[in-house]
């Protein structure tokens, strides 16, 4: 809390989300509860739990488990128990961060004698309709871009664009410094657990394993440098999942159809990516559609690595404002041999990151949470 003649006044927010598991919107919740906690406001969020549940109230943070999220009419039948709760802790805010636990929300403060402030935030492209909307029904909406801020007004012409405000996600600059070099011990692990990576410059694509993340364009592309007589390695991190095993064979057999057995790793989530990036020449971000954000692409740029990545949604205003000659049209293969060529001979300098800090975002939202409950 600040001192001097005015202070501010604490205050209790509960946050909404389906569960703790990982993702931007969970992230986002737990860095947004460290920032009320540490500025002496209470923090409630109710999910279903997950492994950053411990993480949270270790953080100061409380934490209810209620199942709010998951598409099942049995869903409905926790509404009371989500009221009663609410009438319990008599918050001056419920953040709802998900489609169906806004719903709950929405509908449990229909029942409360004295409602708290409904603040929302769209993490995503939601496809528009009836559902999506009640992630606008926030007295203030929170946008992740102005690629989503674009989309929402453009899709929902009732909505007040006063009421919509653009708080992208954060990264903190300590957890990606400027210039990281991974100690020796740590890139003779990683390399003796992935012999085919070394060598060569590496090529590192993040993501899920599912089609929306642009795993065959990354193959393509290194099959393309090859022709060109360029040798590259090419890591596909996060792509292994439980569950995903018809689609990680399909990449296997473009992976083999290319002859780039020797050359292309599939791995899954890892907790060391800050290394990962750092030892590789270029990050790849080739979702084939448009994303609210770029989380990847900030913390590259942030440890001086070059991103390469197609100029769409948030990924594109990123690349735009921070990195543009990592830019190239969405699917333009032949652009982005062109320009994969380019930047593993000589890229462009990287300065270092002054905005897309995590602390802009904290304090961004504790301010709008400040402002909704003074207005």
């Amino acid at each position: 809390m600040s001192g001097g003649a005015e202070t501010t006044p604490r205050l209790t927010v509960v946050q909404l989300i389906p569960a703790l598991h990982s993702g931007g919107a969970e992230r986002s919740a737990l860095e947004v509860a460290r920032a009320l906690v540490q500025a002496g406001h209470r923090s409630v969020v109710i999910s279903a739990g997950g492994r950053l549940a411990q993480q949270l109230v270790a953080e100061g943070s409380e934490h209810i488990t209620l199942d709010i999220g998951r598409k099942s009419p049995r869903t409905l039948l926790r509404l009371g128990a989500l009221r009663q709760h609410l009438r319990d802790i008599q918050p001056d805010i419920v953040h709802a961060r998900s489609r169906l636990p806004a719903w709950m929300g929405w509908w449990a403060l229909k029942g409360l004698p004295q409602r708290p402030h409904f603040v929302t935030t769209v993490h995503g492209l939601n496809s528009p309709g009836r559902y999506s909307e009640i992630l606008l029904r926030g007295e203030r909406v929170i946008v992740v871009s102005q690629t989503l801020r674009d989309y929402v007004l453009g899709h929902y012409h009732w909505l007040e664009p006063g009421r919509v405000r653009v708080i992208p996600r954060g990264i903190d600059p300590a957890a990606f410094p400027y210039g990281h070099r991974p100690e020796e011990a740590w890139a003779r692990a990683f390399f003796a657990e992935y012999p085919m990576l070394a060598g060569a410059p590496l090529l590192t694509l993040p993501g899920r394993g599912t089609r929306l993340k642009g795993h065959r364009d990354a193959i393509e592309l290194l099959a393309d440098l090859k022709r060109r007589g360029i040798d590259a390695r090419l890591l596909l991190l996060g792509v292994v999942e439980p569950g995903r095993e018809a689609y990680l064979e399909e990449l296997r057999a473009l992976i083999r159809e290319r002859g780039l057995e020797s050359q292309v790793a599939l791995a899954p989530a890892r907790s060391d990516v800050r290394d990962i990036y750092a030892v590789s020449s270029l990050v790849l971000q080739l979702s084939n559609k448009p994303e609210s954000f770029g989380r990847t692409v900030v913390e590259a740029l942030s440890l001086c690595r070059p991103v390469l990545g197609y100029a769409h949604g948030g990924v594109g205003e990123l690349l735009a404002e921070l990195y543009p000659a990592g830019r190239v049209p969405a699917g333009d293969r032949e652009r982005l041999v062109e320009r994969a060529a380019e930047l593993l001979r000589v890229a462009p300098p990287i300065p270092m990151l002054q905005s897309y800090r995590l602390a802009d975002m904290q304090q961004a939202t504790l301010a709008l949470y400040e402002e909704v409950v003074a207005g």
